[in-house]
């Protein structure tokens, strides 16, 4: 019998708003080993992409870790290093092909992201149809 240790792969992400681009790179890493998701903070969030997200960390937390393919949740960097693989005990960092915060790639293997689903894409999408229902209240 082969007791051979699983990898631990990390997906770092932020997951402001969970979407199926989130579960299906998720599921794609599962194949590599055990799914560590890195976290980025709110401070992180904010810092980074301007904004404060509508869940907080411990929120989006919970969230995540209940998804089956997660075996933990862990908060990194946003500019995920060699510090929070070496920390995590990371053996591979799954990232989508947008690249924007990797600041150190050692150990990367990039998969393809969703095409046409983004946290920011329902976020903009949400207010424009809020911004309409506001519209037509007044009329």
């Amino acid at each position: 019998m082969d007791f051979k240790k699983k990898k631990r792969i990390l997906v770092d992400m932020s997951v402001t708003i969970l979407h199926y681009g989130h579960i299906r790179i998720l599921k794609k890493a599962s194949a590599y080993g055990d799914v560590i998701v890195g976290l980025s903070s709110d401070k992180d969030i904010k810092k980074f992409k301007g904004y404060i997200p509508e869940l907080n960390y411990l929120q989006r937390k919970e969230i995540v870790s209940s998804i089956k393919y997660v075996k933990e949740v862990v908060k990194v960097s946003y500019h995920v290093g060699k510090k929070d693989l070496k920390k995590n005990k990371i053996d591979l960092l799954i990232h989508g092909n947008d690249l924007k915060n990797i600041a150190d790639k050692p150990k990367v293997k990039i998969l393809k992201r969703t095409k046409n689903i983004s946290s920011s894409k329902i976020r903009r999408k949400s207010y424009l149809i809020y911004r309409l229902l506001k519209k037509n209240e007044k009329n």
